[in-house]
């Protein structure tokens, strides 16, 4: 239930935790975890243990590798509390920012802590719990950070059914954030000019065994599928059972070494361009504009910035500049027909796409998302061109906030 928008009640206890940010950049740095997380886990053990810091435990299991554990750990924190503060840049705050989160794994929420980092915003997260009154801190624009996965349906639910009544501007509608799931996102953005974007057919395990079983057309399942095909489990993420599947056979070895009951399926296209190299971009959406995130190069369909060998290759980190540097009259100008009507049907205030060019020119959509990692994190040596950008998206996340808060304020008065 959603408290009195009066906030004449007393503010609720807000844990205090290291956070995501720090934490990832931690990890991401080679950073040893495994001494923080055996000194947190003594406090827990000695019953010393904030909530804050247990959900800290949390997410370290989860950057070791200990996925069940940390899920495990999070489930029984956010059982007796559900309201947390990351660190702030800045006291008194210029903002203060409240994310509506879902108890899920720890790709499944925005990583504002990310965008928000040396803003000097405030940022309380509060995760709502199917059966328990939401604690509500007074702030000034709330934003949801739930995710489109299948374990965020009910939050999204909770929060789309108080957000008449929500005191306060909120940002990421949840009623929109459903709609980036990939076997509804080819529907939202049919016929938009300039974009291609494959449908996306749910298909369960028996469809693609008889296919593969009874010598069927990939028809069978839908109309438009054809080999090759791209296949990966519903609700995956981060390439997790990602597969170009080319034949019958392919489908059989496939499922073999799967366990799940339920697919994506989509047709491949190959976008690889002359070089036979294929370029992979990730395009951040703020407030309905479009600003550049990366550009990951490689001679493989199935990329991700990590895999691209980026650090190793000074040509490809130079295209990747040219790519920054130029974005505004460079791709965004050549597709802007296709990336404003991308951005109205979407109609979010926050959100990312990862894309590519096929070989008409138009703009390849691979998935839309709210949860993207969009950061600060690579050496600056070695990618000297990334920071202006990223703080220049960082910069209008803020600014958005800013002005969404103003305009709530004005319409109160």
């Amino acid at each position: 239930m959603l408290p009195d928008s009066d906030q004449a009640k007393a503010e609720p206890f807000c844990a205090d935790r290291i956070g995501f940010a720090k934490l990832t950049a931690m990890a991401f740095n080679g950073v040893d975890l495994r001494p923080l997380r055996d000194e947190l886990i003594a406090k827990v053990v000695g019953g010393t243990a904030g909530p804050g810091e247990g959900l800290d435990l949390s997410l370290i299991a989860q950057l070791l590798g200990e996925k069940a554990t940390g899920l495990s750990i999070q489930a029984e924190v956010l059982g007796f509390h559900q309201l947390f503060r990351s660190p702030c840049s800045a006291e008194p705050p210029r903002l203060r920012v409240l994310a509506l989160a879902a108890a899920i794994d720890m790709g499944g929420n925005t990583p504002i802590e990310f965008l928000l980092e040396e803003s000097g915003i405030e940022l309380k997260t509060l995760y709502v719990m199917p059966g328990i009154d939401l604690p509500l801190p007074d702030h000034d624009v709330a934003i949801v950070i739930a995710s489109d996965s299948d374990e965020c349906h009910e939050a999204l639910r909770i929060i789309d059914e108080m957000a008449p009544r929500w005191p306060r501007p909120m940002l990421n509608a949840p009623r929109l954030v459903c709609h980036l799931d990939r076997d509804k996102l080819h529907r939202l953005l049919q016929g938009v000019v300039g974009l291609d974007i494959p449908a996306t057919i749910c298909a369960t395990s028996a469809q693609l065994a008889d296919v593969a079983q009874e010598n069927l057309s990939p028809a069978y399942i839908a109309a438009e599928l054809a080999f090759p095909l791209i296949v990966r489990p519903r609700g995956s993420h981060a390439g997790v059972g990602l597969a170009k599947i080319d034949d019958r056979a392919a489908i059989g070895r496939y499922l073999a070494e799967r366990t799940e009951q339920e697919f994506f399926v989509s047709r491949f296209v190959d976008y690889a361009n002359e070089d036979g190299l294929f370029r992979k971009y990730r395009v951040v959406f703020v407030a309905g504009k479009p600003y550049a995130c990366h550009m990951a190069i490689a001679d493989r369909w199935d990329i991700w910035y990590l895999n691209a060998g980026m650090s190793d290759s000074a040509s490809k980190r130079l295209e990747e500049e040219t790519f920054m540097r130029t974005f505004d009259f460079g791709f965004a100008r050549r597709h802007a027909t296709a990336l404003a009507g991308m951005a109205e049907r979407i109609g979010l205030d926050y959100f990312t796409i990862d894309c590519a060019e096929n070989k008409f020119g138009d703009l390849l959509i691979f998935e839309a998302d709210n949860t993207a990692v969009v950061h600060n994190m690579d050496s600056p040596e070695l990618f000297p061109y990334k920071p202006p950008q990223m703080r220049k998206i960082f910069e209008a996340f803020a600014a958005m906030l800013m002005h969404r808060a103003r305009e709530g304020r004005e319409r109160a008065a």
